[in-house]
């Protein structure tokens, strides 16, 4: 049992270092890239060798889902759990829970969805993907332009087309009798969740107590790495199809091109160009040439990602086994890392600590995928079980209650704080 626990961690430091990378890039793309980084700790530790051949398409379809939350807005959100009232705080750290819930629903879904897809019930990806359009599209207007219900107003209210979309999946789900993959997809949102409000109250109680660290990005850090080890400990204990269905070679270059050069393309557009730096770059020496040398060091950087994929793929003839998978996985991982260091000034000398601590991460974890623990659990707690689920969510509720409490106790007025209702209330 110890060992098959070592297994769930290593997806939850892999998700959790990833998501906290993530906050250099933000957005869809950031997001996307780091489900599908945390999707191949997955695959290596799980020790399913039908999962090892369908590992692209696995990444794609995490990346997808971890992705769709990235259009959500929440800064306003962490601005209200910083409130010195209860109601604020309070609201602050459920509505986390709910963005957080929301990221880990369709991310979750959409990873255990690409493992249970067998010959008998092909997963209908066309109509799924229709739906969930459809779903959040009716859903945004109706909560949004008809009830007026707005979470971070006058900021998108993005946040309920990927609520629609996720009760479309879950929907499609039940209707086709993907047990497993509703089970995940809802224990992995109450594990994002968690995460994300307990995250914050993390990044508060570090700016109280004066924590010379980015407490952000240990926010950050929080959601991934309770979302990587729920997503994980509910596939290590679901049924899935003995063997699954293998991708057609089509399938693996499509999945390729869209991890590995399209989601880094993205990045390097939105975050890396020659433009974008010498404006973050503006107070700094030089920062003309530096941008420069910083742009053109993490274009090669994304293109080596693609290289070494197209690379591996060639080689092995679409047919991955876990030497390949995990040196794909060491060499995007890496280069996610080094690429984080380039976009916050490394050439002009600034390195952060959290930075340092990505790559102490980063070795822990190939270390403990290298140890070939056991993974899935003999015993397969399938059933949804929605009284222990249903329990589940409650305590959650009880427990941010309860930091909501501390928090508004342990602070006064602090900077970066929003009121949602009067602060009288």
């Amino acid at each position: 049992m110890k060992n098959k626990w070592i297994s769930v961690l290593v997806v939850g430091l892999t998700l959790g270092t990833a998501w906290a990378v993530r906050g250099q890039f933000g957005h869809e793309q950031g997001a996307a890239l780091a489900g599908g980084i945390g999707a191949m700790a997955l695959v290596l530790v799980a020790k399913r060798n039908d999962w090892h051949s369908k590992m692209l398409t696995i990444a794609l379809s995490s990346a997808v889902g971890w992705g769709a939350g990235g259009m959500i807005s929440y800064g306003l959100v962490v601005g209200y759990g910083r409130s010195g009232n209860l109601p604020n705080a309070l609201y602050g750290l459920l509505m986390l829970f709910v963005i957080g819930g929301l990221f880990g629903l369709l991310g979750g879904g959409l990873t255990g969805l690409s493992l249970e897809g067998s010959e008998k019930n092909r997963v209908r990806w066309g109509s799924l993907l229709a739906e969930m359009s459809a779903g959040g599209i009716i859903v945004y207007y109706f909560l949004v332009h008809q009830l007026e219900i707005l979470m971070t107003p006058p900021r998108s209210e993005a946040w309920s087309v990927c609520l629609g979309a996720g009760l479309a999946m879950l929907w499609h789900m039940a209707r086709n009798s993907y047990k497993s993959s509703l089970r995940v997809a809802l224990t992995t949102a109450l594990g994002t969740g968690f995460g994300f409000a307990f995250g914050n109250f993390i990044q508060i109680l570090g700016n109280v107590l004066e924590v010379n660290f980015n407490m952000w990005n240990v926010m950050e850090y929080s959601i991934g790495f309770f979302g990587g080890i729920s997503l994980t400990y509910s596939i290590f204990t679901s049924e899935w199809p003995e063997e699954s269905l293998s991708p057609e070679p089509w399938e693996n270059i499509a999945a390729l091109i869209l991890v590995f050069v399209f989601i880094p393309a993205v990045i390097f557009s939105q975050s890396m160009t020659y433009g974008t730096l010498l404006k973050r770059f503006e107070n700094l020496a030089d920062p003309e040439c530096l941008s420069l040398v910083s742009s053109i060091t993490g274009l090669f950087i994304f293109i080596c990602i693609a290289v070494a994929g197209v690379f591996i793929l060639k080689k092995n003839r679409h047919c991955f086994g876990r030497r390949e998978i995990l040196q794909l996985f060491a060499i995007v991982f890496a280069a996610y890392i080094m690429v984080s260091y380039i976009v916050t000034g490394a050439f002009a000398g600034k390195f952060h600590l959290n930075h340092h601590l990505y790559w102490v991460n980063f070795f822990i974890i190939l270390i403990l995928i290298h140890k070939q623990l056991p993974a899935l659990y003999e015993y397969k707690k399938y059933d949804l079980n929605g009284r222990k689920l249903a329990l589940y969510f409650a305590a959650i509720v009880v427990v941010i209650t309860l930091l909501a409490l501390i928090v508004i106790n342990i602070h006064g007025e602090m900077s970066g704080a929003h009121n949602r209702f009067p602060s009288e209330y």
